[in-house]
């Protein structure tokens, strides 16, 4: 077989660092971020079902949300985690383009499901009065079963682009990750046409669901501004905590993806924020910010502590 045709069975994630100390720190800190990134966000799943207040269109995408965190920090995080344990830090073709598909897959479905969650927000503070009409149970489900498709077909796009580039010879991916920005540029072809569709397929995407997210937060807040009621200020509190996990989400994806021939330092930084630091956020921004949340914690807790106590039961 030519040289230039030949095909790379396995390629090697180069991590974060080459310093055995630095390994060690960031076995030890992610560790510890991917436990509490999956207790959290199964707190607040179980405390949600566990809670008929919180039985909500709101409560019920915020669940979604936090199941989708938990798979954007377990596609790649135990991996690299393990990979500091045993030294083995090749990952084979097919385990490279897996890792594509998921990653594609949770970060668009998400970008969909956080629109999702600002429409809500929208209409039960800009239109009270529709709200119940328009946000039913259907259209929650709707909206989830939507962000999902259209996470599939993003996803599908980005595999079925990766499976068409060649690989003839280089396969050091400097990062703890396969992402296209990265292996596109092994790719035996001129990168600058793939950066091209990178950012098309990405990059607008994401800045242009950031731009609409914006917009909405904005004539939200707005709405917000001509109340001084109670209700006011817990509105407040809940579209500042969603677009704050709207900020830490987009923002390193639209940095990464519109401008994907950037420096590998600042990508795997941006990396690690929003598939490590970022599905933390949102059990930590929703529990300290959300009173409703944490009283339903705190019941559950009492629950669990004082099982022979007899509560009310609550059925749909």
């Amino acid at each position: 077989m030519d040289a230039a045709n030949k095909s790379v069975s396995e390629f090697v994630l180069l991590g974060l660092s080459k310093s055995w100390e630095l390994q060690l720190f960031f076995f030890m800190v992610f560790s510890l971020f991917y436990v509490a990134t999956i207790i959290g966000n199964s707190l607040i799943v179980i405390t949600v079902i566990a809670d008929s207040h919180l039985h909500s269109p709101m409560y019920f995408l915020l669940t979604n949300l936090s199941v989708l965190d938990m798979s954007l920090a377990s596609f790649a995080t135990p991996k690299m985690v393990t990979d500091y344990l045993t030294g083995h830090k090749t990952i084979s073709f097919d385990g490279c383009i897996t890792q594509i598909f998921f990653l594609h897959l949770f970060t668009g479905t998400e970008i969909i499901l956080l629109m999702a969650m600002s429409f809500d927000r929208y209409i039960a503070i800009c239109k009270p009065l529709r709200y119940a009409s328009v946000i039913s149970p259907w259209v929650c489900v709707a909206l989830v079963v939507a962000s999902w498709i259209v996470g599939v077909m993003h996803s599908m796009s980005q595999v079925i682009f990766a499976l068409t580039l060649p690989f003839c010879g280089p396969n050091e991916v400097d990062s703890f990750f396969c992402d296209l920005p990265v292996v596109f540029q092994l790719a035996c072809v001129d990168t600058y046409v793939l950066g091209l569709f990178m950012i098309s397929t990405s990059g607008i995407i994401a800045l242009s669901c950031f731009i609409i997210l914006f917009n909405s937060y904005v004539i939200v807040l707005v709405t917000i501004k001509h109340h001084s009621s109670k209700g006011s200020s817990k509105a407040l509190t809940t579209c500042t905590a969603h677009f704050i996990v709207v900020l830490m989400f987009f923002g390193p994806c639209i940095l990464i993806y519109m401008w994907p021939l950037n420096s590998f330092l600042i990508d795997k930084i941006l990396s690690v924020f929003y598939t490590i630091f970022t599905p933390i956020l949102n059990p930590v921004i929703y529990t300290l910010r959300n009173q409703e949340v944490k009283t339903a914690m705190r019941k559950l807790k009492n629950r669990l502590l004082n099982p022979n106590k007899t509560t009310p039961l609550h059925y749909f």
